[in-house]
C-alpha cells in the first residue's frame, strides 16, 4: 500500500500527546496529511509532544478527555475526518493496579465515546482503534497469538483492552456491519501491537525509560522481569502497520479490512527482557543493569508472542528493522537528545527518514 494516499487527507488522531501518538502525528504531517489531535495534556514531563513541537505540525487540536462524549462528538464532527486513529488510553500495566476503575473507564468507555462520535456523524470514514498485544487471554503459550484467539487479561490493563476489543467488535456488528459497508461507509478495524520502544518515551516502569534514567545518572538500571519474553518493536514498526491498514481502507475500501490485526516482530526474534537490557547497555556504550525481580511485585505474563502472518499475507506488511537496529536507533535517539544537546524533532525526522528508506 502506498502512503501517498494520505496526502491531503483529514486525520483525526486521539492520544497525539502520548509517545506513539506524537510519532504518528509527525509521520502523518510528513506524508502531507492534515492532522487534528484530541488528547489530554502530555502524560509525562518531558514529552516527545513538547520537545518535538508536535503542535506546530497539527491542523488543530482539542485538549480534552475522550470520555467526554459531547466534546468528542463536537470535535470529530467539526473536523470531518477521512480517517480516525484512536490511540488515547491508560497505557500502563502497573498503573492499572492502582487505578483499575479509571483504566476500565478510559480504555473501554473512552473507546465507546470515540465510536459513538463516529456513529453520530453519519459519514464514511476509516477507523483504526489501537489496543495491545495484551488483549489476548494469556495462556503462557510458546507460539504467537492469532487474531482469532480469545480475548482476556489478568491485570486490569490487559482486561480493559480485551474488553475494548469486544466493544469494537460489537460496534462493527451492530452499527458498522462490513456486509452493509455501501450503506454506512465506516470501515472499523482494531490493531494489536507488541511492546514498543523508541526515542521520546518517558512513561514510568518501562524498560527503556528506566534504563535511560539510570544510565544518564551513572547507575545500574533496574530490571524487574529479566526472563519475561516480549514481542519488542521500534515505535515506527506498529505505526507503519496502522498506516498500511488505513491506506488499504482508503485505496481499496472493503469488508476484508474490518477486522482485528496483529503487528509485531518476526517470529523467533522476540527477546527476553534481560537480553534487551544487555543490547541496550551495549548500544549505549557504558553501564550495567541489575535484577530487581521480586515475588511481591504485581503479576505480569512470562511469555507473550504475536502471530503476524495475517498482516503479511493480506496487507503485505512486515517489520523493517532487526532487533539490533531497533535497540541502536532507540539508544542513539536518547544519547543525541539527552547527552549531546541534539534536537528531539531532528532526531525523530532522522528516524522517519531512515525507516522510509526501508519502505521504498
Amino acid at each position: 500500500m502506498s502512503f501517498s494516499v494520505f496526502r491531503g487527507k483529514r486525520i483525526f488522531l486521539t492520544g497525539h500527546t502520548g509517545f506513539k501518538g506524537s510519532w504518528l502525528a509527525l509521520w502523518l504531517h510528513r506524508l502531507g496529511a492534515d492532522v487534528y489531535g484530541f488528547s489530554l495534556p502530555p502524560p509525562t514531563l518531558p514529552s516527545n509532544y513538547a520537545l518535538s513541537n508536535v503542535r506546530e505540525r497539527l491542523a488543530g487540536e482539542t485538549v480534552g478527555d475522550i470520555r467526554d462524549r459531547k466534546v468528542m462528538r463536537d470535535a470529530l464532527g467539526a473536523f470531518d475526518p477521512d480517517v480516525v486513529f484512536h490511540l488515547a488510553a491508560q497505557p500502563l500495566v502497573r498503573d492499572s493496579y492502582t487505578l483499575p476503575f479509571e483504566t476500565f473507564e478510559v480504555n473501554v468507555m473512552g473507546t465507546a465515546s470515540v465510536l459513538e462520535a463516529v456513529r453520530d456523524r453519519h459519514r464514511p470514514c476509516a477507523v483504526v482503534c489501537v489496543t495491545t498485544d495484551k488483549c489476548y487471554e494469556n495462556r503462557e503459550q510458546i507460539w504467537g497469538y492469532r487474531e482469532c484467539d480469545a480475548m482476556g487479561g489478568h491485570d486490569p490493563y490487559s482486561a480493559s483492552k480485551g474488553a475494548a476489543e469486544i466493544l469494537i467488535a460489537s460496534y462493527r456488528r451492530s452499527f458498522f456491519s462490513p456486509s452493509r459497508l455501501s450503506e454506512h461507509g465506516v470501515q472499523l478495524a482494531s490493531a494489536r501491537a507488541g511492546n514498543v520502544i523508541g526515542g521520546g518515551d518517558w512513561a514510568r516502569d518501562r524498560i527503556v525509560t528506566d534504563m535511560v534514567a539510570a544510565l544518564t545518572s551513572n547507575r545500574a538500571a533496574p530490571v524487574r522481569n529479566p526472563h519475561a519474553v516480549r514481542p519488542w518493536q521500534h515505535v515506527l514498526e506498529p505505526l507503519s502497520g496502522y498506516l498500511t491498514l488505513a491506506a488499504a481502507m482508503l485505496e481499496r475500501p472493503g469488508a476484508k479490512w474490518c477486522e482485528g490485526w496483529n503487528f509485531g516482530p518476526v517470529s523467533g526474534t522476540e527477546l527476553p527482557v534481560g537480553k534487551l537490557a544487555d543490547a541496550f547497555v551495549k548500544a549505549w556504550g557504558a553501564g550495567a543493569w541489575v535484577d530487581q525481580s521480586s515475588p511481591e511485585q504485581p503479576h505480569e505474563a512470562s511469555i507473550l508472542r504475536l502471530s503476524i502472518e495475517k498482516a503479511g499475507w493480506e496487507l503485505g506488511w512486515h517489520p523493517r528493522w532487526s532487533s539490533e537496529e531497533m535497540v541502536e536507533k532507540t539508544a542513539r535517539w536518547y544519547r543525541s537528545v539527552l547527552c549531546e544537546g541534539g534536537d528531539a524533532r531532528t532526531a525523530c525526522e532522522a528516524d522517519l527518514e531512515a525507516y522510509g528508506d526501508r519502505l521504498a
